[in-house]
């Protein structure tokens, strides 16, 4: 594998490695952060991302804490974090998550795709999550999401979370529904999910056989009853509400 953009065969593995760029690439590019405690994974990560000619790697870090040396040599924070969930720790980093959480983007990427890593992730402020199983263009185009303000999920997560909310939602044999969800009717639940996948209204619209305006109605009497704004705090109701309840 080769080595990216400005970096020499001679580097310190765990050291915090500020990207150069120019004037224009600032401007332009997605600026990211990596931190990963596996050298190749890492190095890995970063040839992906400057490869692409959109993304720019700003710092590159073991840890956390060599992530903050190299904050201090940035004149602004990056657009995303790409952070590994379990760097430097046998257990989820979920302060890791919070504490970065609350200076830029972070879409978490993990070769965990457990159901409890992600709800956990989302909760602690992860504006993102794939697994490390994902293909390059999945994984750019999660990070551009996120630096667009979108939230983004690994396709196999989004098809855990849609099941997962179709069983919350799902009335009981009784005809009662599932403690906790008595606020969203059951299609309010069913675009909730459609929602949390990606899917823009109108796909949500062709999905459940109803119009457009009848989508845009669900998801204000979505929003009203959980007290959310934007499709970010939509994803993380969805996921919180998933786990309110035991897993199957």
């Amino acid at each position: 594998m080769g080595l990216p953009p400005g970096e020499s065969s001679g580097h310190n593995v765990g050291d915090a490695r500020p990207s150069e760029a120019g004037p224009q690439q600032e401007r332009d590019m997605i600026r990211v952060a990596v931190v990963d405690d596996h050298p190749i994974a890492r190095r890995g990560i970063e040839q992906v991302l400057t490869e692409t000619g959109r993304t720019q790697v700003v710092a590159s870090a073991a840890s956390t804490a060599a992530l903050a040396d190299a904050f201090a040599a940035l004149a602004a924070p990056p657009d995303v974090i790409v952070l590994d969930l379990y760097h430097d720790a046998e257990a989820p980093n979920l302060e890791a998550v919070a504490e970065l959480a609350s200076t830029a983007r972070v879409l978490v990427m993990s070769a965990s795709g457990r159901r409890e890593d992600v709800l956990g992730a989302v909760k602690a402020g992860a504006a993102g999550y794939v697994t490390k199983h994902a293909n390059p263009e999945m994984f750019l185009a999660a990070v551009e999401t996120v630096a667009a303000g979108g939230f983004a999920l690994s396709p196999q997560l989004a098809d855990i979370l849609q099941a997962e909310l179709g069983r919350v939602h799902r009335p009981a044999s009784g005809g009662a529904r599932v403690a906790g969800t008595q606020e969203l009717s059951v299609r309010e639940g069913e675009a909730l999910g459609l929602i949390a996948r990606g899917f823009t209204h109108s796909q949500v619209a062709t999905r459940m056989g109803v119009t457009k305006a009848t989508v845009d109605t669900y998801v204000e009497r979505i929003r009203a009853k959980l007290q959310v704004g934007n499709k970010a705090e939509l994803t993380r109701a969805a996921l919180d509400r998933m786990g309110r309840i035991p897993p199957p």
